[in-house]
């Protein structure tokens, strides 16, 4: 005979409600779990180094920067000189009546750029002093809102404060920090002293002007700007190398170019050869 439902009594009606409050705990902490993992693996997309000649791209989730925010750091608008663009976004290196242009796409925490700058930056310093091309770079902040932290805003506000200086300034200050980025997942270029260490590697760089602007951020507007700048730019990863507007395969067959592939490359964007 079947037994009609009954109305639980107030204990055993008090153990089902314990006992769903466990269920649905346990039940939130699979999909936070689950949500950790998407992470994990979204960043571990970003930052990993491919599977063969360790390269791979650092990729952008676009709009991500523009939501940052950062306390006790000042909001006025100060774009450094040597700089061009809407709010001085760009930064130019080279002659600047070189007839081609190459648009350098980077993030100062991205481990692939520090591979391309490894590898190609003494070809990309060659091609700008024999005035085949003038180099603009357009620099990005995506990784701190990947990974967390401050390191590539920070590092792009004291970069403000190195071409405020001189465009040669500018790319010493901009090699160094690629020859001593650290570890991805670290956040070492967040400290403004550690990035003011580095710059005793530029002679000349650390005047009293600069180390007052790294030290009080006075360029963390501007970095902010740069960083927005290169989120509209429909670039999706870094490195992105372009000449006259024409992107290089910088990682065929995901090994980096060596230079002299580089230079080919470039000078064939160019119709040079």
């Amino acid at each position: 005979m079947a037994h009609p439902t009954q109305k639980p009594s107030r204990k055993q009606a008090q153990k089902i409600s314990a006992r769903e409050r466990i269920q649905e705990a346990q039940r939130q902490e699979k999909v936070a779990a689950k949500r950790r993992q998407r992470i994990v693996l979204a960043v571990s997309l970003v930052v990993g180094l491919a599977l063969v000649g360790g390269t791979a791209l650092a990729i952008s989730t676009a709009g991500d920067d523009k939501s940052s925010s950062e306390a006790a750091e000042p909001t006025a608008l100060v774009v450094p000189a040597n700089t061009s663009g809407t709010d001085g976004t760009v930064i130019t290196y080279g002659k600047a009546d070189a007839a081609h242009t190459m648009q350098v796409f980077e993030d100062f925490r991205c481990p692939v750029c520090r591979s391309f700058e490894a590898t190609n930056g003494e070809a990309v310093r060659k091609l700008v002093e024999d005035g085949t091309v003038k180099v603009e770079y357009h620099l990005a902040a995506f990784l701190d809102k990947n990974l967390g932290g401050k390191g590539s805003r920070t590092a792009l506000a004291a970069i403000g404060a190195a071409v405020n200086e001189g465009a040669d300034k500018f790319k010493a200050y901009h090699d160094v920090l690629y020859a001593n980025q650290p570890d991805e997942r670290e956040d070492g270029f967040g400290d403004v002293n550690h990035l003011l260490e580095l710059a005793d590697k530029v002679p000349g760089l650390k005047s009293d002007a600069f180390v007052k602007a790294v030290t009080d951020r006075t360029y963390a507007p501007w970095a902010k700007k740069v960083a927005d700048a290169f989120n509209d730019s429909g670039v999706t990863g870094t490195p992105t190398v372009k000449v006259d507007g024409k992107p290089l395969a910088l990682f065929p067959g995901n090994k980096p170019l060596t230079p002299e592939q580089f230079t080919a490359q470039v000078k064939q964007a160019a119709g040079l050869q």
